[in-house]
């Protein structure tokens, strides 16, 4: 299947919805759901596994999204443990943990839509 600009689109898309899911949840709005910290449930997660891997799978820069998507899904859990253990201000400090993943992540999805042409 050839990508296009607006595949990586809504893998921007889904990023933003991770990091607001975790916001609400660190400001008191929703719980935490195990599903918000699951590679395999995660929206980024599910669109690397459905769009990229099938034909771009053994490519580097998949395996680095991937590798980071992990590191982010992960230090949003400890993120959420902290809060939950009554550490909240701490917890939402934490969030610049995950913007920084964040920009790794677009670093990375931008190279590689970058290197096929689609930018």
């Amino acid at each position: 299947m050839a990508l296009t600009p607006f595949d990586f689109q809504q893998a921007r898309v889904k990023q933003v919805l991770f990091k607001s899911r975790l916001r609400s949840v660190l400001y008191g709005v929703r719980e935490a759901e195990a599903s918000l910290f699951s590679l395999a449930d995660s929206p980024l997660g599910q669109w690397l596994q459905t769009v990229l891997k099938p034909d771009y799978g053994t490519r580097p820069e998949v395996r680095e999204a991937e590798r980071l998507l992990g590191q982010q899904l992960r230090t949003g859990q400890e993120l959420v443990a902290r809060y939950q253990r009554g550490y909240m201000e701490e917890a939402r400090a934490g969030l610049d943990q995950i913007n920084s993943i964040a920009d790794q992540i677009e670093a990375v999805l931008l190279g590689l839509e970058s290197s096929l042409g689609l930018r």
